[in-house]
Protein backbone atom coordinates (compact mmCIF):
# COMPACT_ATOMS: atom_id res chain seq x y z
CA UNK A 1 0.00 0.00 0.00
CA UNK A 2 1.22 3.37 -0.66
CA UNK A 3 2.62 5.30 2.67
CA UNK A 4 3.33 8.53 3.55
CA UNK A 5 6.39 8.63 1.65
CA UNK A 6 4.19 9.13 -1.65
CA UNK A 7 3.04 12.11 -0.52
CA UNK A 8 3.53 15.48 -0.37
CA UNK A 9 3.62 19.37 0.82
CA UNK A 10 2.12 22.13 -1.16
CA UNK A 11 3.00 25.62 0.02
CA UNK A 12 0.71 28.43 -1.57
CA UNK A 13 2.59 31.73 -1.78
CA UNK A 14 0.82 34.96 -2.08
CA UNK A 15 -1.64 33.63 -5.03
CA UNK A 16 -3.69 35.62 -7.20
CA UNK A 17 -5.60 34.90 -9.77
CA UNK A 18 -7.28 37.87 -11.28
CA UNK A 19 -9.93 37.64 -14.98
CA UNK A 20 -9.82 41.22 -16.44
CA UNK A 21 -11.04 43.28 -13.53
CA UNK A 22 -12.18 40.52 -11.13
CA UNK A 23 -10.11 38.88 -8.63
CA UNK A 24 -10.89 35.52 -8.07
CA UNK A 25 -8.16 34.45 -5.73
CA UNK A 26 -6.47 37.11 -3.66
CA UNK A 27 -3.50 36.53 -1.90
CA UNK A 28 -3.61 33.19 -0.54
CA UNK A 29 -0.86 32.25 1.88
CA UNK A 30 -1.14 28.39 3.05
CA UNK A 31 0.92 25.77 3.75
CA UNK A 32 -0.51 21.98 3.23
CA UNK A 33 1.41 19.50 5.26
CA UNK A 34 2.36 15.69 4.06
CA UNK A 35 -0.26 13.33 4.53
CA UNK A 36 -2.78 16.02 5.63
CA UNK A 37 -6.33 16.06 4.28
CA UNK A 38 -7.70 19.51 4.20
CA UNK A 39 -10.76 20.89 3.08
CA UNK A 40 -11.09 24.00 0.93
CA UNK A 41 -14.72 25.53 2.36
CA UNK A 42 -17.30 28.16 0.96
CA UNK A 43 -19.90 29.06 -0.59
CA UNK A 44 -19.96 28.96 -4.69
CA UNK A 45 -17.74 32.51 -5.76
CA UNK A 46 -15.18 32.59 -3.05
CA UNK A 47 -12.54 31.03 -5.24
CA UNK A 48 -12.25 27.82 -3.92
CA UNK A 49 -12.07 25.71 -7.17
CA UNK A 50 -9.84 28.05 -9.11
CA UNK A 51 -7.54 27.34 -6.07
CA UNK A 52 -7.50 24.03 -6.47
CA UNK A 53 -7.24 24.39 -10.41
CA UNK A 54 -4.23 26.50 -10.04
CA UNK A 55 -2.14 23.59 -7.79
CA UNK A 56 -3.31 21.71 -10.43
CA UNK A 57 -2.04 23.29 -13.15
CA UNK A 58 -4.85 23.91 -15.07
CA UNK A 59 -5.70 27.22 -14.24
CA UNK A 60 -2.77 29.84 -14.93
CA UNK A 61 -1.54 31.86 -11.94
CA UNK A 62 -1.72 35.96 -12.13
CA UNK A 63 1.10 36.22 -9.84
CA UNK A 64 2.46 33.82 -6.63
CA UNK A 65 3.75 30.75 -6.43
CA UNK A 66 3.07 27.10 -5.39
CA UNK A 67 6.12 24.94 -4.07
CA UNK A 68 5.35 21.38 -4.17
CA UNK A 69 8.04 19.50 -1.13
CA UNK A 70 10.06 23.43 -1.68
CA UNK A 71 10.64 23.25 -5.49
CA UNK A 72 8.37 25.53 -7.22
CA UNK A 73 5.87 24.21 -9.85
CA UNK A 74 3.96 27.31 -10.93
CA UNK A 75 5.38 26.68 -14.30
CA UNK A 76 5.16 23.18 -14.41
CA UNK A 77 2.32 21.60 -16.78
CA UNK A 78 -0.09 20.03 -15.06
CA UNK A 79 0.74 16.55 -16.81
CA UNK A 80 4.40 16.71 -14.88
CA UNK A 81 2.98 17.78 -11.46
CA UNK A 82 1.63 14.24 -11.24
CA UNK A 83 -1.71 15.09 -9.09
CA UNK A 84 -4.29 12.86 -8.76
CA UNK A 85 -7.95 14.35 -9.74
CA UNK A 86 -11.11 13.19 -8.66
CA UNK A 87 -13.89 15.31 -9.89
CA UNK A 88 -17.62 15.08 -8.80
CA UNK A 89 -18.77 13.75 -12.58
CA UNK A 90 -16.44 10.58 -12.07
CA UNK A 91 -15.37 10.93 -15.43
CA UNK A 92 -15.12 7.18 -16.09
CA UNK A 93 -14.76 6.07 -19.75
CA UNK A 94 -18.17 3.59 -20.43
CA UNK A 95 -16.19 1.11 -22.48
CA UNK A 96 -14.03 0.23 -20.38
CA UNK A 97 -14.39 -2.40 -17.52
CA UNK A 98 -13.36 -1.20 -13.71
CA UNK A 99 -10.30 -2.67 -14.00
CA UNK A 100 -9.00 -1.27 -17.04
CA UNK A 101 -10.23 2.21 -15.70
CA UNK A 102 -8.47 2.01 -12.63
CA UNK A 103 -5.36 0.26 -14.60
CA UNK A 104 -5.63 3.22 -17.34
CA UNK A 105 -3.22 6.11 -16.09
CA UNK A 106 -0.66 3.35 -15.62
CA UNK A 107 -1.24 2.07 -18.84
CA UNK A 108 -0.52 5.17 -20.49
CA UNK A 109 2.78 5.52 -18.03
CA UNK A 110 3.90 2.91 -19.89
CA UNK A 111 4.50 0.13 -16.51
CA UNK A 112 4.88 -3.42 -16.83
CA UNK A 113 1.84 -5.76 -16.97
CA UNK A 114 2.18 -7.99 -13.95
CA UNK A 115 2.87 -4.18 -11.96
CA UNK A 116 -0.53 -3.28 -13.34
CA UNK A 117 -2.28 -6.35 -12.71
CA UNK A 118 -1.39 -6.01 -8.82
CA UNK A 119 -1.66 -2.37 -8.59
CA UNK A 120 -5.16 -2.71 -9.53
CA UNK A 121 -5.67 -5.61 -6.84
CA UNK A 122 -4.73 -3.36 -4.54
CA UNK A 123 -6.65 -0.72 -5.33
CA UNK A 124 -9.72 -2.58 -5.51
CA UNK A 125 -9.34 -4.16 -2.20
CA UNK A 126 -8.86 -0.54 -0.96
CA UNK A 127 -11.97 0.71 -2.21
CA UNK A 128 -14.18 -2.77 -1.42
CA UNK A 129 -14.81 -3.49 -4.92
CA UNK A 130 -12.59 -6.89 -5.21
CA UNK A 131 -15.54 -8.67 -7.03
CA UNK A 132 -16.66 -5.81 -9.11
CA UNK A 133 -13.54 -5.34 -11.73
CA UNK A 134 -15.63 -6.89 -14.71
CA UNK A 135 -18.48 -4.71 -14.47
CA UNK A 136 -18.91 -1.11 -16.60
CA UNK A 137 -20.00 1.99 -15.38
CA UNK A 138 -23.55 1.83 -16.38
CA UNK A 139 -23.78 -1.55 -13.68
CA UNK A 140 -22.11 0.31 -10.94
CA UNK A 141 -24.17 2.73 -8.44
CA UNK A 142 -23.33 6.62 -8.37
CA UNK A 143 -21.21 5.74 -4.83
CA UNK A 144 -19.28 2.93 -6.62
CA UNK A 145 -18.54 5.07 -9.25
CA UNK A 146 -16.46 7.35 -7.16
CA UNK A 147 -15.06 4.86 -5.35
CA UNK A 148 -13.47 3.56 -8.76
CA UNK A 149 -12.57 6.86 -9.82
CA UNK A 150 -10.77 7.19 -6.80
CA UNK A 151 -8.72 4.22 -6.92
CA UNK A 152 -8.07 5.13 -10.86
CA UNK A 153 -6.63 8.82 -9.50
CA UNK A 154 -4.70 6.51 -6.41
CA UNK A 155 -3.02 3.60 -8.57
CA UNK A 156 -0.37 5.25 -9.56
CA UNK A 157 0.70 7.01 -6.51
CA UNK A 158 0.17 10.45 -6.47
CA UNK A 159 1.73 12.96 -3.96
CA UNK A 160 -1.00 15.45 -3.88
CA UNK A 161 -4.58 13.88 -4.16
CA UNK A 162 -6.99 16.94 -5.26
CA UNK A 163 -11.06 16.45 -5.06
CA UNK A 164 -13.46 18.34 -6.51
CA UNK A 165 -16.92 18.32 -5.19
CA UNK A 166 -16.42 14.56 -5.84
CA UNK A 167 -19.92 13.53 -3.72
CA UNK A 168 -22.04 16.27 -5.16
CA UNK A 169 -23.88 13.91 -7.35
CA UNK A 170 -24.81 11.47 -4.42
CA UNK A 171 -27.85 11.39 -2.24
CA UNK A 172 -27.58 12.27 1.02
CA UNK A 173 -27.64 8.56 2.47
CA UNK A 174 -25.15 7.61 -0.24
CA UNK A 175 -22.80 10.42 0.42
CA UNK A 176 -22.87 10.29 4.54
CA UNK A 177 -21.48 6.48 3.35
CA UNK A 178 -18.53 7.29 0.91
CA UNK A 179 -17.05 10.43 3.74
CA UNK A 180 -16.50 7.47 5.80
CA UNK A 181 -14.97 5.38 3.44
CA UNK A 182 -12.54 8.34 1.57
CA UNK A 183 -11.67 9.01 5.64
CA UNK A 184 -10.75 5.62 6.10
CA UNK A 185 -8.88 5.36 2.32
CA UNK A 186 -6.87 8.60 3.31
CA UNK A 187 -6.19 7.17 6.72
CA UNK A 188 -4.98 4.13 4.87
CA UNK A 189 -2.38 5.58 1.84
CA UNK A 190 -1.44 8.71 3.87
CA UNK A 191 -1.93 10.67 0.46
CA UNK A 192 -1.97 14.38 0.46
CA UNK A 193 -5.51 15.35 0.12
CA UNK A 194 -7.21 19.07 -1.06
CA UNK A 195 -10.89 18.32 -1.00
CA UNK A 196 -13.33 21.33 -2.46
CA UNK A 197 -16.79 21.55 -0.76
CA UNK A 198 -19.99 23.87 0.17
CA UNK A 199 -21.10 21.24 2.53
CA UNK A 200 -20.02 21.80 5.96
CA UNK A 201 -21.01 18.35 7.21
CA UNK A 202 -18.62 16.69 4.88
CA UNK A 203 -15.89 19.77 6.17
CA UNK A 204 -16.34 18.95 9.48
CA UNK A 205 -16.59 14.95 9.43
CA UNK A 206 -13.66 14.20 7.16
CA UNK A 207 -10.54 17.34 7.63
CA UNK A 208 -7.52 17.28 9.71
CA UNK A 209 -8.17 21.08 8.66
CA UNK A 210 -10.36 23.46 6.68
CA UNK A 211 -9.58 26.57 5.10
CA UNK A 212 -12.95 28.79 5.08
CA UNK A 213 -12.67 31.02 2.39
CA UNK A 214 -14.73 34.06 1.25
CA UNK A 215 -14.44 36.55 -2.10
CA UNK A 216 -11.21 34.87 -3.07
CA UNK A 217 -9.80 35.06 0.61
CA UNK A 218 -8.73 33.02 3.41
CA UNK A 219 -11.14 33.64 6.09
CA UNK A 220 -9.64 31.00 8.73
CA UNK A 221 -7.79 28.00 8.74
CA UNK A 222 -8.21 25.17 11.49
CA UNK A 223 -9.18 22.25 12.86
CA UNK A 224 -12.95 21.49 12.36
CA UNK A 225 -13.52 21.90 16.31
CA UNK A 226 -11.48 24.78 16.67
CA UNK A 227 -13.30 26.78 13.53
CA UNK A 228 -16.52 25.32 15.23
CA UNK A 229 -15.98 26.64 19.03
CA UNK A 230 -14.10 29.43 17.79
CA UNK A 231 -15.33 31.06 14.67
CA UNK A 232 -13.61 34.33 14.37
CA UNK A 233 -15.57 36.28 12.11
CA UNK A 234 -19.31 36.73 11.44
CA UNK A 235 -18.84 34.58 8.21
CA UNK A 236 -16.87 31.97 9.41
CA UNK A 237 -19.64 31.27 12.51
CA UNK A 238 -22.20 32.05 10.25
CA UNK A 239 -21.17 29.22 7.24
CA UNK A 240 -19.34 26.85 9.18
CA UNK A 241 -22.69 25.73 11.43
CA UNK A 242 -25.26 27.79 12.55
CA UNK A 243 -25.39 30.91 14.99
CA UNK A 244 -26.95 33.51 16.72
CA UNK A 245 -25.19 36.58 16.61
CA UNK A 246 -25.47 38.86 19.63
CA UNK A 247 -25.01 42.84 19.42
CA UNK A 248 -23.51 44.31 22.86
CA UNK A 249 -21.76 48.16 22.17
CA UNK A 250 -19.56 47.76 19.84
CA UNK A 251 -19.24 43.95 20.08
CA UNK A 252 -20.92 41.21 18.33
CA UNK A 253 -20.36 37.80 19.76
CA UNK A 254 -21.34 34.10 18.34
CA UNK A 255 -24.20 31.92 20.29
CA UNK A 256 -24.58 27.92 18.82
CA UNK A 257 -28.28 27.43 19.21
CA UNK A 258 -27.25 24.13 21.35
CA UNK A 259 -25.64 25.87 23.59
CA UNK A 260 -28.63 27.92 24.55
CA UNK A 261 -30.94 25.75 27.90
CA UNK A 262 -34.67 26.72 27.39
CA UNK A 263 -36.99 27.08 30.51
CA UNK A 264 -40.51 27.58 31.95
CA UNK A 265 -40.59 31.10 32.38
CA UNK A 266 -39.23 32.36 35.40
CA UNK A 267 -37.23 29.38 36.12
CA UNK A 268 -34.29 29.70 33.74
CA UNK A 269 -30.83 29.80 35.80
CA UNK A 270 -27.52 30.66 34.28
CA UNK A 271 -25.00 33.72 33.64
CA UNK A 272 -27.18 34.78 31.26
CA UNK A 273 -30.75 34.78 31.52
CA UNK A 274 -33.31 36.50 28.70
CA UNK A 275 -37.04 35.68 28.48
CA UNK A 276 -39.07 35.44 25.53
CA UNK A 277 -41.85 33.97 23.19
CA UNK A 278 -42.04 30.96 21.30
CA UNK A 279 -42.38 31.89 17.58
CA UNK A 280 -42.28 28.25 16.42
CA UNK A 281 -41.00 24.71 16.98
CA UNK A 282 -39.75 22.21 14.61
CA UNK A 283 -39.80 18.63 14.88
CA UNK A 284 -36.12 17.00 13.43
CA UNK A 285 -36.20 13.72 14.76
CA UNK A 286 -33.30 13.75 16.96
CA UNK A 287 -33.77 17.55 17.66
CA UNK A 288 -36.46 19.77 18.32
CA UNK A 289 -35.61 23.62 16.82
CA UNK A 290 -37.17 26.67 18.49
CA UNK A 291 -37.38 30.37 17.08
CA UNK A 292 -37.75 32.34 20.40
CA UNK A 293 -38.58 36.61 20.02
CA UNK A 294 -36.50 37.85 22.73
CA UNK A 295 -36.63 42.09 23.31
CA UNK A 296 -33.75 43.67 22.26
CA UNK A 297 -31.50 40.31 21.03
CA UNK A 298 -34.31 39.88 18.41
CA UNK A 299 -35.41 36.34 17.12
CA UNK A 300 -32.74 33.40 18.73
CA UNK A 301 -32.90 29.78 17.72
CA UNK A 302 -32.28 27.64 20.76
CA UNK A 303 -31.50 23.69 19.73
CA UNK A 304 -32.69 20.95 22.31
CA UNK A 305 -32.16 17.21 22.29
CA UNK A 306 -35.76 15.79 21.17
CA UNK A 307 -35.22 12.53 23.37
CA UNK A 308 -34.00 15.31 27.13
CA UNK A 309 -36.74 17.84 25.65
CA UNK A 310 -39.93 16.27 26.58
CA UNK A 311 -43.37 17.61 25.85
CA UNK A 312 -42.37 20.55 22.85
CA UNK A 313 -43.17 24.01 24.13
CA UNK A 314 -46.16 25.55 22.67
CA UNK A 315 -45.89 28.73 20.14
CA UNK A 316 -46.94 31.36 22.05
CA UNK A 317 -45.16 30.38 25.12
CA UNK A 318 -43.12 32.76 27.51
CA UNK A 319 -39.63 30.45 28.24
CA UNK A 320 -35.92 31.61 29.88
CA UNK A 321 -33.08 31.31 27.42
CA UNK A 322 -29.56 30.79 29.54
CA UNK A 323 -26.70 30.04 28.27
CA UNK A 324 -22.86 29.99 29.99
CA UNK A 325 -20.35 32.95 29.93
CA UNK A 326 -18.04 30.67 27.76
CA UNK A 327 -20.96 29.58 25.32
CA UNK A 328 -20.98 33.26 23.52
CA UNK A 329 -17.44 33.82 21.26
CA UNK A 330 -16.64 37.29 20.54
CA UNK A 331 -16.36 38.14 17.03
CA UNK A 332 -14.22 40.14 14.65
CA UNK A 333 -16.50 42.84 12.96
CA UNK A 334 -14.34 42.63 10.29
CA UNK A 335 -11.05 39.78 8.88
CA UNK A 336 -8.75 41.15 9.25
Amino acid sequence: MAGIGNSGSLHLKSLVKRYGGFTAVDNVNLEIERGEFLTLLGPSGSGKTTLLLMMAGFQDITSGDILLDGQSIAAMPAEKRNFGMVFQGYALFPHMTVRDNIAYPLSVRKRPKAEIGAKVDEMLDLVHLTDFGHRFPKELSGGQQQRVALARALCFAPPVLLLDEPLGALDKKLRIEVQAQLKEIHNRVGTTFVFVTHDQEEALSMSDRIVIMNHGRIEQVGTPSELYQHPRTVFAASFLGKSNFLHRKDAVYALRPEKIDLAAAGTGQGANTVSGVVQSVTYFGAMLKYQVQVPELGEIEVDVDAWRGGTPVAEGTTVDLTWANTAAVRLEIEPK
